[in-house]
């Protein structure tokens, strides 16, 4: 439920269908290669979250997608696979790329053909009435195997824009053929949603029927959303996109985004039913982070309903506002997409983001406590030798604990000392980490040794060599540290010359979808990370609630490494 007041629409519900094309062409994603096992993990993801439609891949394409269809997953969404309509020269039965996608035995497949005249003459070389032939042949044969077709017409906006008889004439040969959906799409991501909702209109009026319609966009210019968003407004009833906006180029329809306007915005909440519950918007966040967790990438934290910025509020006075009605500042309640509210903590900060934030992270503190002005005290000190809490929220709620009495000691570091090398070998230059950590958990204190190296063997740095020693110490909280993740190292050089000193923010994340960023600051970039470390691991392990260990569970007082 959305945090304003709805116009109800009066007319009956309809069905609005969501199809997802992550992983085929969120595939397409530069630097984005997904192996099976991923595909899987998406997969069910996108089945849970209630999608209506997951396009699988290519089979035939590439080994990733024929392993994907080879044991496929079983899902409540019907699993589809793509394709393209046969070649010129050979009939739909014995065409070995359209064979290969119907080998899949998916119950719907996609197939991609072409609808702007330029294209057919100048790409596939072959005259325009072939092409017509040749989709609706194709729809033809996927139908007469009993398979729900779809048709995506490639380049249709441009193609409408040059030549709207004949790309309306490509529509009617999959449409009379018998596809189940007609799906235009903007393949180079150039229109706007004002001629995206016309030409949407415009088919209509031709004779394909909006319940028959789909739609395609890039985001190209920025619009992708929006032109989805116009397509539904004219009557399209299929919106195709992907998780957190993955495509070619600058990407496909973000869902992300998509998926709450459509059930928390009106004109859309009060006219159409999808396949995703309010229930299961809620876990729209985490899907999001799944996501990103996979491809190892940082999540966006401007991104729209799940950007971990989405509903931070810096400006005393909006956190005043939100202090009194969070509706002064939201658009929705973070809640309803699984996301959460930050305060974030800066000099800019008064005692009312204080106790907001006070209160998210737990803290019951009346107005007027000694503690707040200590608190506030000792971010503007910090910040003006060089921290910075706007981001690094963990920092900040680790000294509030400290300043209100609520700091757990569950271990603390005497010393640690880091190497590094660099060497010429014949096979070209080679660099390598190591790291050295006393810890102390309760009485007892271990010495441990570690090499910074992923897990082909390659040098990962001091940081990495850091946090594998410290961890092999921290034995007695592994079940809480076990799952954590650093995602993102951040480096500022603050000040210049001889005052100049370094800010390193860490961000971090566990399987839970939980994400959270630490500020350190020294002279030294190394010192400055292992601050910000152990802020990490230190927030990791009150958040969790973690008993304090009596000692650690390895022998103590091992011998100098």
């Amino acid at each position: 439920m959305t945090m304003s007041t709805h116009r109800e629409w009066t007319a009956p519900r309809e069905r609005l269908y969501l199809f997802d094309t992550t992983l085929r062409d969120g595939q397409q994603t530069q630097g984005v290669q997904f192996q099976t096992p991923e595909k899987l993990r998406i997969a069910k993801a996108l089945d849970d979250l209630g999608i209506d439609y997951i396009e699988g891949g290519w089979p035939g394409a590439n080994p990733t997608d024929s392993e994907f269809f080879a044991a496929p997953p079983q899902t409540r969404a019907t699993l589809t696979a793509f394709g393209m309509t046969k070649r010129a020269g050979r009939s739909a039965e014995n065409d070995e790329v359209l064979a290969g996608v119907l080998n899949a035995n998916t119950p719907a497949v996609c197939l991609v053909g072409k609808t702007h005249d330029f294209h057919v003459t100048t790409a596939l070389g072959i005259e325009l009435e072939e092409n017509l032939d040749n989709i609706s042949r194709s729809i033809a044969h996927i139908v007469a195997q009993g398979r729900e077709a779809l048709f995506d017409a490639e380049h249709f906006f441009d193609g409408y824009k040059s030549n709207p008889e004949y790309a309306l004439n490509c529509l009617r040969a999959a449409y009379e053929a018998g596809a189940r959906w007609i799906v235009l799409c903007d393949t180079n991501g150039g229109s706007l949603p004002g001629e995206v909702g016309r030409i949407t209109g415009l088919v209509i009026d031709a004779g394909i029927p909006g319940d028959r319609l789909g739609i395609h966009t890039h985001d190209d210019t920025g619009n992708a959303v929006a032109n989805s968003l116009a397509a539904i407004d004219a009557g399209a009833r299929q919106v195709q996109g992907t998780l957190n906006g993955l495509g070619e180029r600058c990407g496909n329809a973000n869902l992300v985004s998509l998926i709450p306007t459509l059930l928390m915005k009106d004109p859309y909440r009060s006219r159409f039913d999808t396949g995703v519950s309010l229930d299961g918007l809620k876990s729209l966040t985490r899907v999001s982070r799944l996501l990103d967790d996979i491809l190892n990438r940082v999540p966006q934290k401007s991104a729209p309903y799940v950007g971990a910025s989405a509903f931070a509020h810096k400006a005393g006075l909006h956190a005043s506002a939100i202090l009194k009605d969070p509706t002064t500042y939201e658009h929705v309640e973070p809640g309803t997409v699984g996301n959460a509210r930050v305060i974030p903590m800066s000099n800019q900060a008064g005692q009312s983001n204080l106790r907001r934030r006070l209160a998210e992270a737990g803290f019951d503190v009346a107005p007027g406590t000694p503690a707040l002005g200590r608190i506030l005290d000792r971010i503007k000190e910090q910040e003006s030798a060089g921290y910075s809490y706007d981001t690094a929220q963990a920092s900040f709620e680790l000294i509030a604990r400290q300043e209100l009495g609520g700091v757990t000691d569950y271990f603390s570091v005497d010393w640690y000392r880091v190497v590094i090398a660099r060497r010429r070998t014949d096979s070209g230059v080679e660099h390598s980490s190591e790291a050295s950590v006393q810890v102390r958990v309760g009485d007892e204190a271990l010495r441990l040794h570690a090499f910074g190296s992923d897990s082909l063997g390659r040098d990962s740095g001091p940081v990495s060599a850091l946090y594998s020693a410290l961890v092999q110490g921290l034995s007695p909280y592994r079940s809480s540290i076990e799952d954590m993740r650093l995602v993102d190292f951040r480096v500022r050089i603050i000040g210049a010359g001889t005052e100049a000193v370094t800010r390193v923010i860490i961000d971090s994340v566990d399987r839970s979808g939980n994400s959270w960023s630490t500020v350190g600051v020294s002279a030294n970039i190394i010192d400055a990370s292992f601050d910000a470390l152990l802020d990490a691991i230190n927030w990791k392990l009150a958040h969790d609630g973690a008993a304090v260990a009596a000692g650690s569970t390895a022998v103590p007082d091992a011998a100098p490494v």
